[in-house]
């Protein structure tokens, strides 16, 4: 198993390349999301949090998926307006990727070991969050009712 997510890439939602391993020395917040999910306002609180900690360090990095009730069966165009237009979104979006099963992206399958959830190695619906420290490794797991806002103080500490 990998010791942290730099070995990692994974394709922009706009088909360019984000590699993980840009992002050493920040703290990264890794989230698959869902464009109509009830818990899809979650994505005013990660813009938030995005903007007040992004030039102290923050990448947020949110990972669309529709493997939880198919609320994310748009292509690349449509979950483009759900989250960068409705909500304001200039994180960094990926393209559609699977978090689950035998076609999990290997960042989510990494994740899933090194921070097991309730359910051990699954995700468990939409707005699951990870927050990764300045050396690359995962700190901890938040589940998708957990607001942005609630993780603002762990954010703080990883960030010093």
């Amino acid at each position: 198993m990998m010791s942290n997510i730099y070995p990692y890439t994974v394709s922009s939602l706009q088909g360019k390349p984000i590699n993980f391993a840009d992002f050493q020395n920040k703290v990264v917040l890794v989230v698959n999301t869902a464009s109509k999910c009830g818990f899809t306002p979650q994505y005013e609180g990660l813009q938030k949090l995005h903007e007040d900690y992004a030039d102290k360090g923050l990448v947020i990095v949110g990972f669309p998926c529709n493997q939880f009730g198919g609320q994310e069966p748009g292509d690349a165009s449509a979950i483009s307006e759900g989250c960068l237009i409705n909500y304001g979104v200039d994180f960094s979006i990926t393209e559609k990727v699977e978090v689950n099963g035998d076609n999990a992206h290997p960042l989510f399958i990494y994740l899933k070991q090194a921070l097991p959830g309730l359910l051990g190695n699954k995700i468990k619906w939409n707005f699951t969050k990870f927050l990764i420290g300045k050396d690359g490794v995962p700190i901890k797991r938040f589940a998708p009712q957990t607001k942005p806002k609630d993780i603002e103080p762990h954010i703080q500490t990883a960030l010093q």
